[in-house]
């Protein structure tokens, strides 16, 4: 091991967060203060100079395009003469929150979450915070190594051990019934309502509200109108927090 990350692991004034890391990646990081970001809720997060927050919901956003690609990837190849539809409810099945949220928990990022427990419920923890650091953490290691070290590490250290792909394939995750089920329990109106799409942006692209007594809940982008519906549908159950 190079000199520089012996010292981060053991000499260091961050070497217990280090540690920490190495126990659940697998790997000393280079840039520490992209994970410690990462791991940051926006309820813990700093007034930095130039009016912005250091939260992880950057990283957030990133990670969760990387993870998407390199699922999409993976099902790709795996499935090669599967259409497009299953290969989207395949990929929405393990990148769903709940499943992310159970991941987090197993690999053991819910004791390393940075936030501010005076505004935030046990609730919100197990039901979107988890989920979100591991996005965010997916985007740190991007930032960090790189993309072919994020497949990498992806592949090996989560999908391989942690999911089963061929189990999620019989599983039913059928986020729009289950929305309007709960809708129709609780007596709430629930509509799916198309949105006009930015400027310059192609007329084929549907952009979708879940719409939960005239509240939007969710929403969901695809050039097919189902799959957009299926992707809102899934936000408005995760900020919904049931399952």
């Amino acid at each position: 091991m190079p000199f520089l990350k012996l010292y981060k692991l053991y000499f260091s004034p961050q070497k217990e967060f280090v540690k920490k890391l190495k126990n659940v990646l697998g790997f000393v990081p280079d840039n520490i203060s992209l994970y410690k970001m990462a791991f940051r809720h926006r309820s813990a997060a700093r007034l930095l100079k130039n009016g912005t927050r250091s939260s992880n919901e950057r990283l957030e956003f990133l990670g969760d395009a990387i993870l998407g690609s390199v699922i999409a990837e993976l099902l790709f190849k795996q499935y090669p003469y599967k259409e497009e539809g299953f290969l989207t409810e395949m990929r929405s099945k393990i990148v769903n929150r709940v499943n992310l949220n159970q991941l987090a928990k197993k690999i053991g990022f819910d004791s390393m979450i940075n936030f501010d427990e005076r505004t935030v419920s046990i609730q919100t923890k197990h039901n979107s915070m988890l989920g979100d650091a591991f996005e965010a953490v997916v985007g740190a290691i991007y930032m960090d190594k790189g993309y072919d070290f994020t497949r990498e590490f992806l592949i090996k250290r989560i999908v391989k051990p942690h999911i089963d792909i061929h189990t999620l394939e019989l599983t039913e995750t059928n986020f729009k019934s289950k929305l309007i089920e709960w809708c129709q329990r609780h007596g709430k109106d629930i509509s799916f309502e198309i949105t006009e799409n930015a400027e310059g942006e192609s007329p084929k692209l549907f952009t979708i509200n879940a719409m939960v007594d005239g509240e939007a809940c969710g929403s969901g982008r695809d050039y097919n109108k189902k799959n957009a519906e299926k992707m809102a549908a899934e936000k408005a159950c995760e900020i919904l927090a049931f399952e």
